[in-house]
């Protein structure tokens, strides 16, 4: 029996990450991610037979950071979904690096706005503005599409150093929206 490797898939796409988080995920190579490990090249081309599959496995542990980012909200469940769109800019402003990889590399399973609204990952968002806003699952998704424009958009400006991060605005700005987004919503029913 071969001796167990000392460097794991694990580690090789922790580093992956790492790297991504601190120069930006087109600097994802196996001298970069070797280098983060202490390690030859050897290690990472044995768990990875091409650099673009190390990537896409440093993407998807992008994407779950992400999302735990994002969902670390306490309060009152009608201010939760305010408290996710704050994390989605504020994860902007602290890993800016993470945030490009995700919405700016073209790495995103889904390319449209409709397919991301109905994927499996967006379920953990989209239960707690559902139970936030006492809406049933298709209103939810229309009132998640309204302020994910409105977030995406602050954030990415903000990501690309074109904008101060200003909480109390951007919290201001995000509260008119989601209110709006709701009271349409509101609407329609009636």
């Amino acid at each position: 029996m071969p001796p167990k490797p000392k460097i794991t898939k694990e580690m090789v796409i922790d580093a992956a990450f790492e790297v991504a988080r601190e120069t930006g995920w087109e600097n994802i190579n196996a001298r970069t991610v070797s280098n983060k490990l202490n390690c030859s090249t050897h290690p990472v081309m044995y768990h990875f037979a091409t650099i673009e599959e190390l990537k896409l496995a440093a993407f998807e542990r992008t994407d779950q950071f992400h999302l735990e980012y994002i969902m670390n909200v306490s309060g009152k469940e009608n201010e939760i979904m305010l408290g996710i769109g704050l994390n989605y800019i504020r994860f902007a402003v602290d890993e800016p690096n993470l945030f490009r990889f995700l919405f700016q590399s073209g790495y995103a399973e889904g390319n449209s706005l409709l397919e991301m609204i109905n994927s499996e990952g967006l379920m953990p968002v989209l239960s707690a503005m559902q139970k936030g806003m006492n809406l049933d699952l298709d209103q939810t998704k229309e009132v998640f599409i309204t302020l994910a424009m409105f977030v995406h958009g602050y954030a990415s400006i903000i990501a690309n150093n074109s904008l101060e991060f200003d909480e109390k605005l951007i919290a201001k700005h995000l509260e008119r929206v989601y209110t709006g987004a709701i009271s349409a919503i509101q609407e329609e029913i009636k």
